[in-house]
């Protein structure tokens, strides 16, 4: 269900122009998720296949891994969540997520819930 609402939220993100970003610490996990569960060929597959889409990737520069260090000292989140938080608050834009523990930061940044 929530793979063809991200489908949905991309498209549409693309029909209006809009940015769509992806840390690259939410990338890695994205791939040592699949490389446990599936092997590191699937998850080389997947992350080729995502760089097909149009996603900005936020990268881990200093100044962001210290607004996420921030963000997580603050809240009790995943350090890799803290990144997201503080990128979304950096480029004010809206997480979208199932994850429940995103909750616990609905204060500094929106979240569209999928």
């Amino acid at each position: 269900m929530s793979g063809s609402r991200v489908r949905d939220i991309l498209k549409d993100a693309s029909s209006r122009n809009a940015s769509v970003f992806l840390s690259v610490i939410s990338l890695g996990e994205i791939y040592y998720i699949i490389a446990r569960k599936r092997g590191s060929e699937t998850a080389e597959a997947i992350i080729k296949d995502i760089s097909t889409i149009p996603i900005d990737l936020v990268d881990a520069t200093k100044e962001r891994v210290l607004a996420a260090a921030l963000v997580k000292a603050n809240h009790p989140v995943s350090y890799a969540d803290a990144f997201v938080v503080a990128a979304a608050e950096e480029l004010s834009a809206t997480i979208v997520t199932g994850d429940p523990e995103f909750r616990e930061t609905e204060s500094r940044a929106a979240v569209l819930w999928i």
